[in-house]
């Protein structure tokens, strides 16, 4: 079935890979999640969403000063006309904390509500459904598989931030910094979304990563743009039941036929 609810057979293979075309994929789920079908799947986590949106804006908004002047004791005196660096590559690396923050704890508490509207994006996609999945066991094997990503993102994440300060630490290349921040992001983005349907058709988390990296560059342009947007406040609110179904497409006509 299409968008209208129509049949429709399933979509060809799409062996390219590009930027452009992995934001396509997250603005095409931008609209396929308001079908009727998907609402009410929607609707518990943008409300879940709205409240962890405030508490957690609030906290990055009263940690910012302090952040800064905590650097700013690490800048020699000969560096402190070029303290406005430090400005910046803080703030993009706040940015950055707290885009991830927001989608890391709500992945967690609605990865149930993420997992079934997965499925059923892809019901629509397809016209075909699922084996379906008793809620308990489904809600024990998303919940799993979360904190194996969880795991992932973290043990790798901890050595990009240790890089990312060593290189805003050295002259002339530490405007780089937060570009490796950036990078790391898009990266985690693109798992974290394109994941919900690769668990759904039991494939491997392993195998998921291996498939993302052979078209990195759409990989790289669906996380990049969930990244970008989930900065933006209030906007954030919505963009993970937009990256989840965004992932749902992405998987479906392209990442299906070569991850098997």
């Amino acid at each position: 079935m299409n968008h209208t609810g129509q049949p429709t057979t399933q979509p060809a293979a799409q062996p390219m890979s590009s930027v452009p075309l992995g934001a396509s994929h997250f603005f095409e789920g931008a609209k396929l999640m308001w079908h009727p079908s998907l609402r009410l799947y929607c609707l518990v986590p943008i409300l879940a969403n709205i409240i962890l949106f405030c508490l957690i804006t609030a906290f990055f908004f009263a940690q910012y000063r302090e952040v800064i002047d905590f650097f700013l004791e690490f800048i020699p005196t000969w560096l402190a006309p070029l303290a406005w660096i430090v400005f910046v590559i803080v703030g993009v690396l706040l940015v950055i904390i707290y885009g991830y923050s927001f989608n890391l704890i709500t992945n967690i508490i609605a990865a149930p509500f993420y997992g079934l509207l997965a499925e059923k994006a892809q019901e629509i996609l397809t016209g075909q459904p699922l084996e379906s999945e008793a809620l308990l066991p489904m809600t024990i094997r998303v919940v799993g598989r979360e904190l194996l990503k969880l795991w992932y993102f973290l043990s790798r994440g901890f050595l990009i931030i240790l890089i990312t300060i060593l290189v805003a630490t050295i002259p002339i290349i530490q405007v780089i910094a937060p570009l490796i921040g950036l990078a790391w992001s898009a990266w985690s983005m693109s798992i974290q979304y394109a994941d919900y349907a690769a668990d759904n058709n039991q494939r491997s988390f392993k195998r998921l990563r291996h498939c993302l990296w052979s078209s990195k560059s759409t990989s790289f342009g669906f996380g990049g743009t969930v990244m970008l947007l989930s900065t933006i406040p209030v906007i954030n609110i919505f963009v993970i039941p937009a990256a989840v179904t965004g992932g749902t497409i992405y998987w479906t006509r392209q990442l299906s036929h070569s991850c098997r």
